[in-house]
């Protein structure tokens, strides 16, 4: 008999056997059951598994950290700290002019902006020395947009003989110097009453969030009103989001002022109204500049009024478009994104022919195609009939005001 020690089985051969008949010894192994692996074993085991499935391993953990770095780089992921930092940045905003980078805006030093006060103008030679306003007027029809009209007790009915007679001086806009049409609190039209500059936006409809202003002066704050027109939508769906106003009728730096009768259904049309017709919202300012609600304002009010208005010589500064130049191209856009229909934009386009617009891209070596997202404006006689016929011309045609500022 033969026997080792390796856990083999013998089997035993007779030497007087024949060679045909001979039997040659096989050796077999026992298969072992998983479960009565011995301790020194397991390392064995585990390190053939890791020599068969290195490669998927490898690629499993090289797709979860690249899936956990492109989450950490997604702007949903941590939305509240990184808005917080951009909306905290005061980065000069440049250009390059004549191959030299320049700041687009270019404001007195702090020190500066501290001491600076409302610029008092004396009478211009403008031609428009007062505007009348008429709050109502004997048309007979008012004028139908898609089968319904927009002219109402608010806007008056212009026609178009009133619309070429507007030209001259006159602005038919149908709501007094007491706003009594748009239900504001009194207390609210009392502050309004008061300001001498103003900053203003408006959501309405739920709209946008309520960014709050930075790099004003000290001088500013004092000096400046910061107003956001809101309707009730807004307010209760700001109020569910948690911001809710003070009992001094503020959230941060902005008044907010809720506006109970808004004329028009379409809160496009509505949101015209404290944008273009802030000489009326605020009778007494001299001075107004209007921010979209999708942008934060983050310089010193006075300071742009100085870089934009005084230092020029100059009474209306617009934003200009950053992707087309000319009212025509812009046309295009808006019925290629559905943001009017292409017979409502037909109407206006071949008016705008009739009065020989110019297809010029380019006026006074700016574009000339506005975007109107800020508008910075001296209340004068001539600019606020300006924002009169523009108000009357979104009314008229469609909401799209970048093709109605000329």
């Amino acid at each position: 008999m033969f026997s080792n020690t390796n856990n083999s089985v013998s089997i035993s051969v007779s030497d007087e056997e024949s060679n045909e008949n001979q039997i040659r010894a096989r050796t077999r192994r026992k298969r072992k059951k998983p479960g009565h692996r011995t301790t020194s074993e397991l390392p064995r085991y585990f390190l053939r598994l890791f020599l068969r499935y290195w490669i998927v391993l490898v690629f499993e953990s090289t797709r979860i950290i690249t899936k956990s770095a492109k989450l950490k780089k997604s702007p949903d992921s941590i939305p509240n700290k990184k808005n917080e930092g951009n909306l905290n940045r005061l980065d000069p905003t440049t250009k390059v002019i004549g191959g030299v980078r320049q700041r687009c805006l270019k404001l007195l030093p702090p020190e500066e902006l501290e001491h600076l006060d409302i610029l008092e103008r004396k009478d211009s030679s403008s031609p428009v020395k007062k505007l009348v306003y008429l709050t109502g007027t004997d048309s007979s029809s008012p004028v139908r947009v898609n089968g319904t009209t927009r002219f109402n007790l608010f806007t008056g009915n212009q026609t178009f003989a009133e619309r070429e007679n507007s030209f001259q001086f006159r602005c038919i806009v149908g709501f007094s110097m007491r706003m009594e049409g748009l239900g504001l609190r009194m207390r609210n039209k009392k502050f309004m009453q008061s300001c001498q500059v103003v900053v203003s936006t408006c959501a309405f409809g739920g709209g946008d969030n309520l960014y709050q202003p930075i790099g004003m002066s000290k001088a500013s704050t004092q000096k400046v009103c910061y107003v956001a027109f809101w309707d009730d939508v807004t307010l209760a769906t700001q109020e569910a989001e948690g911001h809710k106003i003070g009992e001094n009728g503020y959230i941060g730096k902005w008044r907010i002022v809720v506006v109970k009768n808004l004329p028009f259904v379409d809160q496009r049309l509505n949101g015209k109204i404290p944008k273009m017709l802030s000489h009326r919202l605020f009778p007494e300012a001299k001075y107004s500049i209007w921010v979209d609600s999708k942008s934060q304002f983050r310089r010193d009010p006075l300071g742009v009024l100085d870089a934009l208005l005084w230092r020029t010589n100059s009474v209306l500064a617009i934003s200009e478009h950053g992707a087309r130049s000319s009212v025509y191209d812009e046309a295009k856009a808006v019925v290629k994104k559905h943001k009017a229909t292409p017979e409502e934009v037909e109407v206006q386009i071949n008016q705008y022919r009739h009065d020989k617009l110019p297809e010029d891209k380019r006026f006074n070596g700016k574009k000339a195609l506005c975007e109107a997202s800020v508008i910075v404006m001296e209340h004068t006689p001539l600019t606020n009939l300006f924002m009169c016929l523009w108000f009357n011309e979104v009314v008229r045609y469609t909401s799209r005001d970048q093709l109605s500022f000329p």
